[in-house]
């Protein structure tokens, strides 16, 4: 018997008897009864941000420079990404809270919210050595193209 006479044996043609005479039981479809909509069709969570963005703030004229110059290149407060060796970012708005209490209350400047695509960026998940929360920490010039959105951010 070759392997098209035992693939019959198996999956007899429609309308066809097995050899035991019996008509073939379908298999069973095995199907998610709730599949997800594509990626393009989704909504966000309700009541919270983008889970994939990230986000930045920046003095509105570190950002304003970067609009000339094509892309971000400021770390922190006073620290560029060569300094720094990475542009800090954090992963939701309650991280954000933290880190404008901890360095931002006192700065007297404008600034600016930066929400970020990290999808193609060099962004690592990294827990300093004073903390114990996970920041992403992004390690190339944020290119322009990258920021979603860019809004003013008032303290207080």
């Amino acid at each position: 018997m070759d392997l098209a006479q035992a693939q019959a044996l198996r999956n007899p043609a429609p309308g066809r008897l097995d050899t035991a005479g019996h008509a073939p039981v379908p298999a069973p479809r095995l199907r998610n009864p709730h599949p997800l909509p594509p990626p393009h069709h989704r909504r966000p969570r309700r009541g919270g941000p983008d889970p994939m963005t990230i986000l930045h703030l920046a003095l509105a004229t570190d950002w304003e420079a970067a609009q000339t110059a094509g892309e971000y290149r400021v770390s922190t407060l006073g620290r560029t990404l060569e300094q720094e060796g990475f542009i800090h970012a954090c992963a939701d708005h309650t991280q954000l809270q933290g880190v404008i209490h901890r360095f931002y209350r006192d700065v007297g400047q404008a600034l600016v919210l930066l929400t970020i695509d990290p999808a193609g960026l060099d962004v690592r998940m990294e827990t300093p050595a004073d903390s114990t929360e996970t920041f992403p920490h992004i390690y190339q010039p944020l290119p322009l193209h990258a920021v979603v959105s860019a809004t003013a951010f008032p303290l207080g």
